[in-house]
């Protein structure tokens, strides 16, 4: 049995790509799959954490730009799933996260914080870990 790669992909974009792509691996454990781009200006990056993938760039004026907008707190949030919420909320308050929420237990069985990132973007994590072979209850 084959697994299929992921097909759903969040993209961002940083007002500082290079710093929040070492942020990304300081705070969640996000790796480097791909890179693209010379000095400040990353023109495309995919980072890995387990079987999902995000990708992101540097702002910049163009038409792309110009259709998803400014960086920052537009109502953007990305849930991560992880095996130990506790383990994640350390690292990412080492790694100097805004906590928004501290550790709190769900009455769905998740565990889970929200933070925020250096450039404003909320991201929460938890235990909830939803699979898409899995019937909804």
């Amino acid at each position: 049995m084959s697994v299929e790669p992921p097909r759903l992909y969040p993209v961002m974009r940083f007002r500082d790509a290079p710093a929040m792509i070492d942020w990304l691996d300081k705070a969640f454990g996000f790796t480097v799959h791909a890179r693209y781009g010379e000095g400040e200006i990353i023109q495309h990056a995919e980072l890995a954490l387990g079987s999902a993938m995000i990708m992101l760039g540097s702002s910049r004026c163009d038409r792309f730009g110009e259709i998803v907008g400014e960086p920052g707190p537009n109502g953007r949030s990305i849930y991560i799933a992880v095996d130990d919420a506790d383990a994640a909320f350390l690292r990412a308050e080492a790694a100097g996260a805004e906590i928004l929420e501290g550790l709190t237990d769900r009455g769905y069985g998740s565990r889970e914080f929200i933070c925020r990132d250096p450039e404003g973007n909320v991201w929460s994590l938890g235990t909830y870990w939803p699979k898409s072979n899995d019937k909804p209850n």
